[in-house]
């Protein structure tokens, strides 16, 4: 009588840890489903290993990217459903490179479709009038030595569909005055906040940088 409650108890406690072993695995697949569903269509982590938009971003800042704004990607398409808005002038981006969409980079939307884009001896003109970019810096205050693209450009009008990007670091980023536009659909979203900044060269966080709006 004895041996068969023990082995009763023996089967419940077996039992417990099976439920209890359970309830965490289904826990931990819950939350790894959520992560990926919130990575996937709201908001994905980025890290910035280039300085060309410094002030705004420095090498080794951690930023979030808001994905759900432009829009929700379909799966394995490049097309877009709910789409709350598009990408605007001003606009920190995420985006694929369009010479190779395994890459991603980060630029300022300047330009968006119908607008004409001309750049005069570093100055950006947008639709004729000079645009006011208290975010840009400038590290080469001399003349373009390297063709015609740098600090003179255009115009040109924007395609439909289509974005003119560029880095803060003005002088020292790849982007739309080289390669060309950006397609809407290669849009990832809008890089909206820094959560964290490591100075490599200081081995140390960058803690005021942590919590800080992209603006």
């Amino acid at each position: 009588m004895v041996l068969s409650i023990s082995g009763k108890r023996s089967a419940g406690l077996h039992e417990k840890k099976k439920s209890l072993f359970r309830e965490y695995a289904e826990a931990i697949i819950t939350a790894l489903i959520l992560a990926l569903i919130i990575r996937a269509f709201v908001v994905q982590a980025f890290k910035i290993p280039s300085g060309s938009m410094i002030p705004t971003l420095l090498i080794g800042d951690h930023i979030l990217v808001n994905k759900f704004i432009y829009g929700l990607r379909i799966p394995f398409t490049d097309k877009k459903i709910l789409v709350f808005k598009n990408p605007d002038r001003g606009d920190p981006v995420v985006f694929k490179f369009p010479k190779d969409p395994k890459r991603d980079f980060i630029k300022r939307v300047i330009a968006k479709e119908g607008d004409t884009i001309k750049i005069e001896n570093k100055v950006v003109f947008v639709n004729g009038e000079p645009v006011k970019e208290p975010y840009v810096q400038h590290t080469d205050k001399g003349s373009d030595i390297s063709g015609n693209r740098r600090d003179n450009y255009g115009p040109r009008i924007v395609p439909k569909g289509k974005l003119f990007v560029m880095g803060d670091n003005r002088e020292q980023s790849y982007d739309s005055r080289f390669w060309g536009f950006v397609d809407l659909k290669l849009v990832k979203g809008e890089a909206f906040i820094i959560y964290w900044s490591w100075n490599k060269e200081k081995s140390w966080p960058r803690f005021g940088r942590m919590g800080k709006l992209i603006k």
